[in-house]
């Protein structure tokens, strides 16, 4: 079921914001000081081109270093990163068919805004060095 719900995501809205946090990743990188804020970007477009029976987990031992980031990160990438998550959101949720990734859409926006200090992970992997942010599986987690 999740290969099949990823399909669908990845027709539906995957690839069009997976190519835009590789694009924001890459800006990141041009500009030298914000690389690590590209290799959250590219993480964060693997997650959002496949995101079924995957989840994210907060670091624990993230600290100030990644709140600073993270609100650095939400003036130069995320504002509008989370804006391309809401309007696919909408998009999806127009049918029935889609709420259910409608519903991933406006997940992951909220993981747009604050990437840095976590981390994505199978959902069925062991979970002993964070906590659970979110689960954005909308299917059953067996395969």
């Amino acid at each position: 079921m999740r290969t099949i719900g990823n399909i669908l995501w990845f027709l539906l809205a995957g690839w069009w914001l997976a190519l835009y946090y590789a694009l924001c990743g890459l800006l990141a990188f041009v500009l030298i000081v914000t690389i690590p804020f590209g290799i959250a970007a590219f993480r964060l477009a693997g997650y959002a081109l496949w995101p079924f029976g995957r989840t994210v987990v907060a670091a624990r031992d993230a600290g100030v270093p990644s709140v600073l980031g993270n609100i650095l990160w939400i003036v130069l990438f995320g504002w509008h990163l989370c804006l391309a998550h809401i309007a696919a959101g909408i998009a999806l949720c127009l049918t029935i068919i889609g709420i259910p990734f409608g519903i991933a859409a406006f997940k992951l926006s909220v993981l747009s805004l604050v990437p840095l200090g976590t981390r994505v992970v199978d959902a069925d992997a062991p979970q002993t060095w964070a906590a659970p942010v979110a689960q954005t599986a909308a299917w059953p987690s067996h395969r």
